[in-house]
């Protein structure tokens, strides 16, 4: 069972950025990766996804042009840039791999890791 480790989060003031990474503890070649979050009182919502290559990637309306996901399969790592945060961005963010595909649908996603918390001040 691969597990997934988040590391990157924090306190930030707005406008500031952070990147987020995702380290696997198998090999993610073949597989979609995901970014999601949840406020608190929210519902998980994706923020972004890459295919297994890297070459198609998915942004939600709400980061597009302010985030990059990307990932390096020799580190088995993924990465969620965070540029131009705003307090709405304030979330725990979690990494995701699929193994069906890659999609914006959290149920296509099988494992998930423990979640970073990142806070926007105002």
């Amino acid at each position: 069972q691969v597990q997934l480790v988040e590391s990157g989060g924090g306190l930030v003031q707005t406008g500031g950025s952070l990147r987020l990474s995702c380290a696997a503890s198998l090999r993610i070649f073949n597989y979609g990766m995901g970014w999601f979050r949840q406020a608190p009182g929210k519902e998980r919502e994706i923020v972004a996804a890459i295919n297994w290559g890297g070459g198609s990637t998915y942004y939600s309306d709400s980061v597009k042009g302010r985030f990059t996901i990307s990932r390096d399969n020799t580190k088995n790592t993924v990465y969620l840039q965070m540029n131009s945060l705003k307090p709405e961005d304030t979330a725990v963010y979690y990494c995701a791999r699929s193994t069906t595909g890659w999609g914006t649908g959290a149920s296509q996603y099988t494992n998930w890791g423990q979640g970073t918390q990142v806070t926007v001040s105002s």
